[in-house]
Order: C-alpha cells, then structure tokens, then sequence
C-alpha cells in the first residue's frame, strides 16, 4: 500500500483537501491515495493569534497554502524569503538542514513537507527566546 497513511484518535480532526473530517469514537487508520493531496491535523494547526514569532509566521504561511487560504505560487516567494530570512539567525547544522529541507519543499510544491521542515523549528526558536529572556 502507498500513500499517507493517517492514525487518528478519537474524534480527532484532520483537513483534506479543504474539508474537516472528525473521527469518530474509536482510534482508526485512514489511507490517502491522492497523491499531493493537502492535509492538515487541526491539532497541529497554528492560529492567527499565535504567529508570533519569525519561525511560526514561515510556518504559517505554508499552512495557509495547505488549507486552501493562500495561491501555492503567490505564496513561494514569502515562504522562500522568510526561509532565507530564518538561515541568516539559525545558523547551526540542524537547522539549517530543516531549512533546506523547507526549501526543497517549497520549489517542489511539497507544503505539508516544507511545514513539518519548518515546525521542527519551533522547539530551537522556543529555546533561543527563553536564552535571551533570561
């Protein structure tokens, strides 16, 4: 079997292709066949009132290509400036990887893979803010 395979758990939430789809009361396993389908966990969602930061504002603007809210051609030249923009702070080896990762993704019209990319992010940006709090 190919494709994305999702497990969901009760009534959990999932966006495909622009519609919401709950699951019901027990744990379950869906298979997505279409290839570059758009897909969103609710769960994982980024709302507008949290793009608070460099990293969630990039990751924000992948999600709104995901879900329908953004042109995946209007939107690549914001994703793309804002990763060139994140390069220039994140500068170890890890993210840098994840930023070329996101890249990729984005030339290559991969938006759930250039978001996943990017979300790795937040923990490192989390941990930089607190640095400079403290």
């Amino acid at each position: 079997m190919t494709g994305l395979v999702l497990k969901l758990g009760p009534h959990e939430r999932v966006l495909i292709n622009g519609a919401v789809i709950e699951n019901g009361e027990k744990r379950s396993r869906l298979a997505i066949m279409t290839p570059n389908a758009n897909i969103l966990r609710l769960r994982d969602a980024i709302h507008p009132e949290e793009v608070n930061t460099p990293v969630r504002r990039v990751c924000y603007i992948a999600q709104l290509v995901l879900t329908g809210d953004a042109d995946a051609e209007e939107a690549r030249m914001q994703l793309l400036r804002g990763i060139e923009q994140l390069s220039q702070v994140l500068t170890d080896y890890d993210s840098r990887t994840q930023l070329t990762l996101a890249s990729r993704a984005v030339m290559e019209d991969q938006h759930y893979q250039a978001l996943k990319a990017l979300r790795s992010l937040l923990p490192r940006e989390e941990r930089l803010f607190a640095a400079s709090r403290a």
